[in-house]
């Protein structure tokens, strides 16, 4: 059973995630939030596989309640899925650092809401790779840059760096493995060694670490 909390301040969103999952095979809602300080709150005490998480919110945002919980060691299975509109580049990348594990568009049709909370809730891949790489890539062509690259990157093989690469342009671990003639297992097993080497908690943190680093120039083709 897949727990899920649903955090945005309007209250017909929530009604409506809340009616649409409610019929789902699978999946719980286990509790509601209209803000990032009672989002924590509400975390902490129902320990959800997969927190459905807006941006802006009043007080304290979504950003800020990502990195509440994915810093709590109590919740280290929790994952976030980013609810947003692709207008609001700038929070992309701030949600990425914080940790949040894919993003959502508002818009989305229900059945893709319900395959995001299940591919969030599996820990398995980035949500709407190509569409999360053109903003990332956007973003990222700003002067700001994010901060330098984690020590890890530089314990990876030459052949990890060219996965981490295929990773961050939105490829899939069935796609790498066609691209490099071997089998998706192997891909799986070098994904794992890079999340371990470079201390990312996800995919959705290779590709922040992948731009950030420079491995992956912002426009870069996919």
């Amino acid at each position: 059973m897949i727990r899920v909390l649903i955090v945005d301040d309007q209250a017909l969103l929530r009604s409506a995630l809340v009616n649409l999952l409610a019929a789902e095979e699978g999946i719980e809602v286990v509790g509601e939030a209209a803000d990032g300080a009672s989002a924590v709150e509400s975390a902490r005490r129902h320990r959800p596989d997969v927190v459905v998480m807006d941006v802006r919110m009043p007080g304290s945002d979504g950003i800020t309640a990502t990195a509440d919980i994915v810093g709590d060691p109590d919740l280290a299975q929790t994952r976030i899925l980013i609810l947003t509109t692709f207008e609001v580049e700038e929070n992309i990348v701030g949600a990425l650092r914080a940790g949040a594990s894919g993003f959502l568009a508002k818009d989305a049709d229900p059945g893709e809401i319900v395959r995001a909370i299940r591919v969030v809730a599996s820990g398995d891949a980035l949500l709407s790779p190509a569409a999360t790489r053109s903003v990332v890539e956007r973003l990222l062509a700003q002067p700001q840059r994010l901060d330098a690259a984690s020590p890890g990157l530089d314990n990876l093989t030459d052949r990890e760096r060219e996965v981490l690469g295929y990773v961050a342009r939105g490829l899939s671990n069935d796609e790498i493995a066609g691209m490099l003639v071997v089998s998706p297992l192997t891909i799986k097993t070098h994904v794992s060694r890079i999340l371990t080497k470079t201390g990312s908690r996800d995919r959705a943190q290779l590709v922040a670490l992948a731009y950030s680093s420079g491995l992956i120039r912002p426009g870069a083709a996919g």
